[in-house]
């Protein structure tokens, strides 16, 4: 709210311009003190490319052919974020190039409207919706990013999309938006290596997941006992002995898949054999503890609340609450995980220093590291991500809209004995602390020196650098808004 003039009256010549509106929203402004902008539209090198829409039937199970939806521009992420409901294979043969090229801006101008990210690579088979615009960038291209993925941005697009429709339409009212431009432009060039910096570290987020999964699925590969797989119908006696009658728990895929985690020639075990115990999230019912007050920022001596449905299929956490309560609560210790049990089953996130009082609710399962060593969490957290991708996870849960892993389904989730430097191997790609020093940095030499750390870091600790540099980023926007003099600075970063 620190940037909106709400004013007290309007006149009759500003109504008939709104349209002879009476809307409310239209009559609020951004309060900007510097004098220097440009409009989202001045930045452009040519005229906005529009998607294109097709119909639910022309989406199908495999194709070589995709369809970018608005769910793939989130507002955590700079970069697209393509799960299943995001991007769908579709039938070639309504398919219209949309020539996506690495560095191109992808903008929303329907539902999550604004929302903006950049393209990690050239995506030539890949097209976009009809509610997605290409914008053709080439000069100040991360500058323009960084005001687009602001509040400042968002709150002006909020007074220009009309109200009240349950899905918000900003047409290309977003290129009348207001970018303000700094009075030194060195800053200008400071604020696109920030920028710069958080695109590279997402990237390698992204590599080093996907490494995981093929280290993990290498090492059950390689090292198979001589055993065959051979599928055989349930009977009863079987079925008596799991207690369970759901077909996905007897089907061929699941024992398939199954079947190379217990062929595995050095075994694997329960949660409970890598020294786990399991409970569930705090109860943060009103029954339960009372009336709890809760923020979407800090506050003090209140809890940090972490969400299972705000975890990451990355092993991050993308958003953090704040709740005030008086009651003790159950938090999370040194080394724990925390495990989504109900809806999007299996996104977990290994917590190696919870600094402050941190709690999940009910819907998760905390698996509590008793001797605290991390290694092991981070290396188990991630075989989790990994049967989840592979499917196995699905199969163990039970119920509708999502399914739930109650507790007592554990002992079927079976995680490997790695030899301890393959644990290590992957655990470090996940958890990898490194430290150096901030006041080496310069604006001549921090992206060069920038790419080392994050070729280093670990995936916490990359989705670390990214919530810090975003944080201090908001505060220099906050800046040059209000037209002060920034120096640029890197000592905020890395721990010394």
């Amino acid at each position: 709210m620190k940037h909106i003039d709400v004013p007290r009256q309007v006149n009759i010549k500003e109504v008939i311009n709104n349209r002879s509106s009476f809307s409310p929203s239209l009559y609020k402004k951004v309060i900007l003190k510097t004098k220097s902008y440009k409009k989202v539209k001045d930045f452009l090198s040519g005229n906005l490319i529009k998607g294109y829409e097709i119909d639910s039937d022309s989406y199908i199970s495999k194709s070589n052919k995709f369809f970018i939806r608005n769910k793939s521009l989130q507002p955590e992420n700079i970069l697209p974020v393509f799960v299943s409901d995001s991007v769908v294979p579709m039938l070639p043969s309504v398919f219209v190039g949309s020539r996506l090229k690495q560095g191109d801006l992808v903008i929303s101008k329907d539902s999550n409207i604004g929302e903006t990210i950049i393209l990690d690579r050239d995506y030539p088979d890949h097209m976009l919706s009809g509610g997605l615009y290409k914008m053709p960038v080439e000069k100040n291209k991360y500058y323009l990013l960084a005001f687009l993925k602001h509040n400042f941005f968002r709150t002006q697009l909020s007074f220009l999309a009309s109200r009240g429709a349950t899905i918000k339409h900003a047409k290309k009212l977003f290129l009348d938006c207001i970018v303000p431009l700094p009075s030194q432009s060195s800053t200008l060039n400071y604020v696109e290596q920030l920028v710069q910096s958080i695109i590279n570290k997402e990237k390698e987020i992204r590599r080093k997941d996907e490494l995981i999964y093929s280290l993990i699925e290498k090492e059950f590969l390689d090292n198979q006992k001589s055993n065959k797989f051979t599928y055989e119908l349930p009977n009863i006696k079987e079925m008596g002995r799991h207690s369970r009658i759901d077909a996905g728990y007897y089907c061929e895929r699941y024992k398939k898949q199954q079947f190379i985690l217990t062929n595995y020639k050095n075994k694997c075990g329960t949660i409970y054999d890598w020294n786990f115990d399991t409970m569930r999230g705090q109860n943060l019912q009103i029954t339960c503890i009372g009336h709890s007050i809760y923020s979407d920022i800090p506050k003090d001596n209140f809890y940090v609340l972490v969400r299972p449905t705000s975890l990451s299929d990355l092993g991050t956490v993308a958003k953090y609450e704040y709740l005030g309560n008086p009651v003790k609560l159950s938090t999370i210790n040194e080394g724990d995980i925390i495990f989504s049990a109900e809806g999007s089953i299996g996104k977990c996130v290994m917590f190696d220093n919870p600094k402050y009082k941190m709690i999940t609710n009910i819907h998760g399962i905390i698996l509590n590291k008793k001797d605290h060593n991390k290694i092991e969490s981070a290396f188990v957290s991630c075989v989790l991500r990994y049967l989840r991708k592979v499917g196995i996870l699905d199969y163990l849960s039970v119920g509708g809209q999502g399914g739930s892993l109650a507790q007592q389904y554990w002992d079927d989730v079976k995680i490997p004995f790695f030899p301890e430097s393959k644990q290590k191997e992957i655990a470090q790609l996940y958890y990898n602390p490194v430290s150096y020093d901030s006041r080496k940095l310069t604006i001549d030499n921090f992206l060069e020196s920038d790419k080392s750390i994050t070729d280093k870091s670990g995936i916490l600790q990359l989705d670390g650098q990214i919530k810090t540099i975003k944080l201090y980023l908001d505060k220099v926007i906050g800046q040059i808004i209000n037209d002060e003099r920034i120096e640029a600075d890197f000592n905020f970063l890395y721990s010394k």
